[in-house]
C-alpha cells in the first residue's frame, strides 16, 4: 500500500507541473523591451546614415555624388522598411497584449461580461488606434502579416464560421488570443481544479478496473462451479441409466431404455429445475458427444414419441452372457 504522504507529495508535484504548464502560455511574443530595443537600434542607424551622408557630400566629387545618391536612395528605402517594421511590431505587441488580457478576463470569471473570447475586429481596431495612434491601414497590415506568417503568433483570426480558416483580411470578424493572460490566483485555481479532476478521473478509472476484475473473477468462479456441477450431473445420469439397464436384465423393468425427461425429473427436484436447466442441457450435450456407453434413441411410449437413453454393453459381451 502506498502511504498517504507519498500520495500527497505526488499530488503537490502534479499541481505544480500543471501550474508551470499553464504559465508557459502567458509569455508574450512581442515584449515592450523588444520594441524599445528595435526603436533605439533604428534611431542609431539613422544617425549614422546622416553623418555618413554629410561626410561624403563634403569630400566627394560630382561623379561620386551621383553614385552616392543612388546608394542613399537604397539606404533610405531600407530605413523606411525598417521604420514600417518597427510600427508593425508595435501594433502587434499592443494587439497581442489586449487580446491576451481580454481572453484571460473571460477565463477568470469574466468581470467585463464579454460574450466571447473572440473580440470583434472593430473593437480591437479602435483600441489599437487609441493606444498607438495607428491608422486603419497599419492595423490591416498587421492582420495581413499574421495571415501570411507560418508561425503561431498567439493571435487567431476568425470569420463568420469559426471552424473555417480565414484567407483575407476583409473576412476577419473577430480576433482571439491563443495564450490568455491570467492572474496568479486564477492560474493556481485552474491548475488545482485540473489536478483534482485528473486525480478523480484516475481513481474512478482504477475503481472501474478493480470492479471489472472482481466481476470477471466472479464470472470465472461461476463457470468453474457450473462445469463441476455438469460433470457431477453426468455421473448421476450414467449411474441412473446403467442401474435401469441392470434392472431390465433382472426383469425388474419393462424396457431397456429410460426417458431423458424421466431421468431429469428423478435427479432434479421441481424447485431446482429452472436454476439447473443450463447444467442439465450441458450434461445432455456432453453425453451425446463424449459418452459411447449411452445411446440416444427415439421411441413411442404411451402413444407419444420421446427421446430415451439406452445403456450399451461393451462389444466383448455376448448375448449368451445375459
Amino acid at each position: 500500500m502506498v502511504s498517504s504522504k507519498v500520495v500527497a507529495t505526488m499530488l503537490v508535484m502534479y499541481i505544480a507541473t500543471m501550474l508551470a504548464a499553464q504559465t508557459e502560455g502567458f509569455v508574450p511574443i512581442f515584449t515592450y523591451s523588444d520594441v524599445q530595443r528595435m526603436q533605439e537600434k533604428e534611431r542609431n542607424k539613422g544617425q549614422k546614415k546622416s553623418l555618413s551622408v554629410q561626410q561624403r557630400s563634403e569630400e566627394g566629387s560630382p561623379m561620386t555624388l551621383m553614385g552616392f545618391k543612388k546608394e542613399e536612395e537604397r539606404e533610405m528605402v531600407k530605413f523606411c522598411q525598417a521604420k514600417q517594421k518597427k510600427v508593425l511590431l508595435e501594433v502587434l505587441h499592443e494587439l497581442y497584449n489586449f487580446l491576451a488580457i481580454q481572453a484571460g478576463n473571460f477565463e477568470c470569471g469574466n468581470p467585463e461580461n464579454l460574450k466571447s473570447k473572440c473580440i470583434p475586429v472593430i473593437e480591437a481596431q479602435e483600441y489599437i488606434a487609441n493606444v498607438t495612434g495607428s491608422s486603419s491601414a497599419r492595423f490591416e497590415a498587421a492582420l495581413t502579416w499574421i495571415l501570411s506568417s507560418n508561425k503561431d503568433v498567439g493571435i487567431w483570426l476568425k470569420g463568420e464560421d469559426p471552424s473555417e480558416s480565414v484567407s483575407t483580411v476583409d473576412k476577419v470578424v473577430c480576433l482571439e488570443s491563443g495564450r490568455p493572460r491570467m492572474g496568479l490566483s486564477c492560474r493556481l485555481s485552474r491548475a488545482l481544479l485540473t489536478a483534482i479532476t485528473t486525480v478523480l478521473l484516475f481513481f474512478w478509472g482504477l475503481t472501474f478496473l478493480w470492479g471489472l476484475l472482481i466481476l470477471l473473477k466472479y464470472r470465472w468462479r461461476k463457470l468453474e462451479e457450473e462445469e463441476q456441477a455438469m460433470y457431477e450431473m453426468v455421473k448421476k445420469i450414467i449411474a441412473v441409466v446403467q442401474d435401469h439397464y441392470v434392472d431390465w436384465e433382472q426383469d425388474m423393468e419393462r424396457y431397456p431404455y429410460v426417458g431423458i425427461l424421466h431421468v431429469r425429473d428423478t435427479l432434479i427436484p421441481p424447485q431446482s429445475r429452472r436454476r439447473m436447466k443450463r447444467v442439465w442441457d450441458r450434461a445432455v450435450e456432453f453425453l451425446a458427444s463424449n459418452e459411447s456407453r449411452i445411446q440416444t434413441e427415439s421411441h413411442r411410449v404411451a402413444g407419444e414419441d420421446m427421446l430415451v437413453w439406452r445403456w450399451t454393453k461393451p462389444s466383448y459381451f455376448s448375448d449368451s452372457e445375459r
